[in-house]
């Protein structure tokens, strides 16, 4: 029997109009799916209604996927595939595998030697970039960067550094409800000449893109608190 295929399905960044961010054939593919590997479930259901899914809600097959998830039950949520199924993985927010628990479960398809697609969507961390005009040849994403606020500004000065030295583009994250104290840390922290491109509500009516100078940010800090947010500095 021929194996069925993982789909890594996008999602939109915030309530943006589907229609403006999702192609049009993913509404097909997911007609064509009847188990998922998602984060959240509620919202997983949320999304498939928006996407105007043919199956009833209550026969999709829903895995959680999120902290308290046993990785020794990864590999199971594969099975169906083996017998010919098409499931797919549905993130939070994105794109599926980029700082994302997928990446767990798509390593193990691979080993499984079972067919991965990626389906297009928005990734708020290369949207930002294309927006930032960095370099987009030569960069790395960072994640999280330390919660305790001496490690947070040595390691915003570590990346000052590598910027610098290796021509790279660097790119972090922060929960929104912290944003602005990040922000305040960069700015106070980073030379005046460093390039600092703030990218807030990306995709959504709201968005806020914005690349200068910390000496020219230091004149007026945009109200970014509670709203999610790319940061990329840069200086070369």
């Amino acid at each position: 029997m021929e194996k069925g295929i993982l789909y890594l399905i996008p999602t939109t960044l915030g309530e943006t109009e589907i229609s403006k961010v999702i192609p049009a054939y993913i509404f097909e593919i997911i007609n064509s799916i009847g188990e998922y590997i998602v984060e959240d479930e509620k919202s997983a259901r949320r999304y498939l209604r928006k996407l105007r899914i043919k199956k009833s809600l209550d026969e999709i097959i829903l895995h959680p996927l999120n902290a308290h998830t046993l990785t020794e039950s990864f590999a199971s949520y594969l099975n169906s595939i083996e017998e010919g199924k098409n499931i797919g993985i549905i993130s939070e927010a994105g794109c599926p595998g980029i700082a994302d628990p997928g990446a767990e479960i798509v390593k193990i398809a691979h080993k499984k030697n079972i067919k991965v697609v990626p389906l297009v969507g928005p990734s708020s961390i290369l949207l930002a970039l294309m927006a930032s005009g960095f370099n987009g040849q030569n960069f790395c994403f960072h994640g999280y960067l330390p919660k305790e606020r001496n490690e947070r500004i040595r390691k915003l000065k570590d990346l000052e550094r590598t910027a610098q030295q290796k021509n790279q583009t660097q790119i972090f994250i922060e929960t929104p409800y912290r944003n602005q104290h990040l922000l305040e840390d960069i700015i106070s922290n980073c030379s005046l000449q460093t390039q600092l491109c703030i990218a807030c509500d990306i995709t959504l009516p709201s968005e806020f893109i914005q690349t200068k100078a910390i000496n020219e940010w230091k004149k007026k800090l945009p109200d970014i608190n509670k709203r999610p947010a790319i940061f990329l500095i840069y200086n070369h």
